[in-house]
């Protein structure tokens, strides 16, 4: 594909946006939770862990951890072993602890709901922020960038950045802001169905003919 305008990228992604919206209807956030707690613990749990082992592991960490009180004063090792299988389990359980802890010092042991607020708690990135501001409260203030996300922003063509701060910076423009939760959803759930790393199914792709198939080798059509 020969390279874009500004004007032209963004005329693409949108028909993007048109055709995942068509093909995923239902595409919503796949940790489970109940509420912006669990939510911003299960974020935090699935840093380099699938989101299936997370709702595995929440599903039990989630009866026996109920508030902000429970999981700042738990003994360490016993919520360390309940999320173990999770890996790096050390450092994701003192980071769970000390949000906590920082939740019932200085938030009323409420979630906040800012981007700099949630920042500044420990375990919290840009992209958890963006998780728990957009699927807990319905606030748009970024896109999230995870693996999938990454990786089908660069093959669609529409960022040609590998940090996830800049792919970010590059994605927003091109998406409308009331999309900007949907439209991580949408790439995700794109990247497990169809477009996965490895073995893309282009020859069943609902985007094909919008896709520049950055990087990928060899496709069979």
């Amino acid at each position: 594909m020969p390279r874009e305008s500004q004007a032209d990228r963004k005329e693409r992604a949108r028909k993007i946006i048109d055709a995942l919206k068509r093909v995923y209807p239902d595409a919503h956030c796949e940790l489970e939770f109940s509420n912006p707690l669990e939510l911003l613990v299960a974020t935090i749990l699935s840093a380099q862990c699938t989101d299936k082992r997370v709702n595995q592991v929440t599903a039990e960490l989630f009866k026996q951890y109920r508030t902000v009180r429970d999981f700042a004063q738990a003994p360490p090792a016993r919520l360390e072993e309940a999320v173990k299988s999770t890996g790096f389990f050390r450092n994701k359980a003192k980071n769970i602890q000390a949000c906590c802890a920082a939740l019932l010092k200085h938030h009323g042991g409420e979630v906040p709901r800012t981007m700099d607020e949630l920042r500044a708690l420990a375990g919290v990135g840009r992209k958890t922020a963006n998780v728990v501001l957009g699927n807990a409260f319905g606030i748009n203030a970024g896109v999230v960038v995870d693996t999938h996300v990454a990786r089908l922003g660069l093959r669609l063509g529409l960022t040609r950045q590998t940090n996830a701060v800049k792919i970010e910076q590059d994605l927003m423009p091109l998406v409308p802001p009331a999309d900007w939760t949907l439209f991580s959803h949408w790439l995700i759930w794109h990247g497990r169905r169809r477009c996965q790393a490895r073995k893309p199914d282009c020859a069943h792709c609902e985007i094909r003919q919008l896709c520049p198939q950055v990087g990928v080798k060899e496709v069979k059509l």
